[in-house]
């Protein structure tokens, strides 16, 4: 279902999957926690991702309010980003998910060599 296909229902639940309907974006926000990160950090952070994906993700939680973006009129130009109040909230929500899905992980996941670097790249991104 599309970002815009799902904004189309009022309930809660289908905004909140709207806002965080990409896998990119849980990372973003546990990888900026409460601290400012420029883009070229948070490129480097999660290096799995292209800068344009990057870029587009950042956009979109822009305007749904998760994070802000905070433009330096310097040369070179630099730009921060940081949580709103919102994108804030969702930290121990994210906290929660990795817990229940380390509780019900299976075993044959585990030892699938994607995901162990999946899951090496994202703690190691995050612990940063």
């Amino acid at each position: 279902m599309k970002k815009s296909e799902l904004m189309k229902y009022s309930c809660p639940l289908g905004k909140a999957m709207s806002a965080l309907g990409s896998k990119w974006k849980p990372i973003i926000v546990l990888v900026i926690k409460d601290r400012k990160l420029r883009f070229g950090e948070l490129a480097v952070r999660i290096h799995v991702i292209s800068r344009k994906v990057l870029t587009d993700q950042l956009r979109e939680m822009e305007s749904d309010g998760l994070i802000i973006r905070e433009e330096f009129k310097e040369l070179p130009p630099r730009v921060e980003y940081s949580l709103t109040e919102k994108g804030l909230a969702l930290l121990p929500i994210l906290y929660m998910l990795e817990e229940w899905e380390s509780k019900f992980e299976s075993k044959d996941l585990r030892t699938d060599k994607n995901c162990v670097l999946l899951e090496k790249e994202v703690k190691k991104a995050v612990k940063v």
